[in-house]
């Protein structure tokens, strides 16, 4: 079962300027989950999908580069837009949707989403994380009532996706054009492994957490 990861980038993000390429623990940060992806012994081939020529020289040993579109980068550009495109270029039974912007997702939560698709067992797999607290949605408590509040330890947690991964088989994307199938398994992490960077105070957290461990290099 031919395995194929891939992290779409563009140099051009709106909150955090120029994020993708951004030092973290001494690597852009980028690279991070590129070496985790690299790793990752179902994975047969990893691939930065990006426009930009300048990011071939920063890339990990063994990482490939495809070059996309322009038209891909800008700011209204949906995410089937890109993976249709990505797809359509590269065959593969499995794709591994990675995003440069959760540099802790560890080798072994990738290794065991894909194992559980290779099973059988689930035919799909995405990152997400366990919130037990007090949530609201629509104006009103979401897991909880109001006329009888429970413990937090007994609150039923809700689960939120992360933009860490997805992984899907090439007919599923294909036919039906989603990236969470029917049985998908959940792959879920803390939230320093699920932490993702989209504002700068992400980052500084990030910043933080890669001085105080020692990140894949």
């Amino acid at each position: 079962m031919k395995t194929v990861a891939f992290v779409p980038i563009r140099l051009n993000s709106q909150r955090v300027a120029g994020k993708n390429l951004r030092m973290l623990g001494g690597s852009p940060l980028m690279c991070h989950i590129l070496r985790t992806l690299m790793q990752v012994p179902e994975i047969d081939e990893v691939y930065v999908f990006c426009s930009d020529e300048r990011v071939r020289d920063l890339l990990p040993d063994g990482v490939r580069f495809l070059r996309r579109s322009e038209a891909l980068d800008r700011d209204e550009t949906l995410g089937r837009e890109i993976y249709d495109s990505f797809t359509a270029q590269v065959e593969a039974d499995l794709y591994v949707l990675a995003h440069a912007t959760s540099p802790f997702i560890r080798a072994e939560t990738l290794s065991e989403a894909l194992q559980k698709i290779r099973s059988g067992e689930h035919d799909s797999a995405f990152s997400a994380e366990r919130i037990q607290t007090f949530a609201w949605y629509g104006g009103r408590p979401l897991n909880y009532s109001l006329d009888n509040i429970p413990r937090t330890q007994t609150i039923e947690p809700v689960y939120i996706e992360t933009s860490a991964f997805f992984i899907f088989p090439r007919e599923l994307w294909c036919s039906r054009h989603r990236r969470i199938g029917d049985r998908p398994w959940m792959a879920v992490v803390d939230r320093i492994e699920g932490l993702d960077i989209d504002y700068p105070e992400d980052f500084a957290m990030a910043e933080i957490i890669a001085a105080s461990r020692k990140l894949p290099q």
